[in-house]
Formats: structure tokens, C-alpha cells, sequence
């Protein structure tokens, strides 16, 4: 799948904003000590991706209702869905100059109900960009870092009518932003999550 930038100006992949908040102190500190341990950036990438997937528990896993969408608050509260742990690693990508864009899946819940809108990152090195989804590791999910070939946490089975989407996002999706802020616990979100873009 050929990956497709949503503005052609890579400067907005290295932006802070309201979400992606990498100018906060937390985001700040959280990566320059992870920074310190590595020799380069593709090393920081995979450590930040590390410490994302591993450190901050997916909160459908771990049972926690809270719901958060900031970068500072995923890292101060330790908690978040897929699209909050895309938007923490964003932060800590882009607090070291590396760019990072925001993209989606199309995938059924867990139980088969419905389809969901799923969140992951993609990073630039050496001219291309390469997906890394940072939700978390589960029994029959094994996500990795690669910059050779995807790990990602789910492949889309079409006949489910699941789905990669091609565009990279500098921004959160509209929907997929509105639905987080808006929920007051992560039954509701579940609820809200656009089932497609």
C-alpha cells in the first residue's frame, strides 16, 4: 500500500499542537531520558516505540475506564486506547526532530460486533515512511518496530470489511478526536468510535 501525506509540507510532521503536545515539560523530559540510553535515532524510535507499547498499559487490556487523548496526560495517567498511545508516541517522535504522521485501520471489535476505527503512527527515515502500531501486546497480537516490512498488531481482512487507510494524518482524525474528548469513559468510547473515515 502506498502510503499518501495529507499536506506535502513535512514540517507539519514535526508540529505540536494541542494533542501532540511534544513542547509539554512531561513529553520533554520522558524524551530526552530515553534519548540518553540510545546512540542514534533510529534507536531512539524504537525506544520510544518500546516504551509506549510496553509502559503504558492499553487501557481495554488493563480494565481502566479512563479515557485520554493528550500525549503529556497518556504519559502522566500511564493509560489510553490505540489512538491515545499513537498520539504519546507522536510526541516523543516528534520531540527529537523525527517525523511522524498519524494513520488508521478500519478492524472488527474484538467480539465481532462491528467495525472500529484503529489508530497507529508511521515514521519517516531514509525517505519513505514505515507504520508502527505502539497498542500493545496481547496473547495472539505481537507488534514490533520495523523499518523493514510491517509488524503491525492486525492485518485488515477484507472480507470483514476491514481496511487500511492510505492518507498520513499531521493532525488527529476530526471524528477520531471528537469522539475521545467527548467521552466521559471507555464504554462510551467504544460506543462512539467512528466505525470508518
Amino acid at each position: 500500500m502506498e502510503l499518501i501525506q495529507e499536506t506535502p509540507d513535512l514540517s507539519a510532521y514535526l508540529a505540536a499542537d494541542e494533542v501532540i503536545d511534544h513542547h509539554h515539560p512531561l513529553v520533554r523530559e520522558t524524551a530526552a531520558r530515553l534519548a540518553s540510553t540510545v546512540a542514534d535515532s533510529y534507536a531512539y524510535a524504537q525506544a520510544a516505540y518500546e516504551f509506549v507499547r510496553d509502559g503504558i498499559p492499553h487501557s481495554a487490556d488493563s480494565g481502566d475506564p479512563r479515557v485520554t487523548w493528550r500525549a503529556s496526560d497518556v504519559l502522566e495517567q500511564g493509560t489510553g486506547i490505540c489512538h491515545a498511545k499513537a498520539h504519546a508516541l507522536a510526541a516523543l517522535l516528534r520531540a527529537e526532530d523525527i517525523p511522524t504522521a498519524l494513520c488508521y485501520q478500519s478492524l472488527m471489535h474484538d467480539d465481532g460486533s462491528a467495525l472500529c476505527v484503529h489508530g497507529l503512527v508511521a515514521v519517516r527515515f531514509n525517505g519513505a515512511w514505515h507504520r508502527q502500531d505502539p497498542r500493545g501486546n496481547k496473547p495472539g497480537v505481537d507488534a514490533r518496530f520495523s523499518l523493514e516490512g510491517e509488524r503491525l498488531a492486525w492485518v485488515p481482512d477484507p472480507k470483514s470489511n476491514e481496511t487500511d487507510y492510505s492518507v498520513l494524518y499531521a493532525e488527529p482524525h476530526p471524528a477520531v478526536l471528537h469522539a475521545l474528548k467527548a467521552a466521559p469513559d471507555r464504554e462510551y468510547l467504544w460506543k462512539t468510535l467512528p466505525t470508518a473515515l
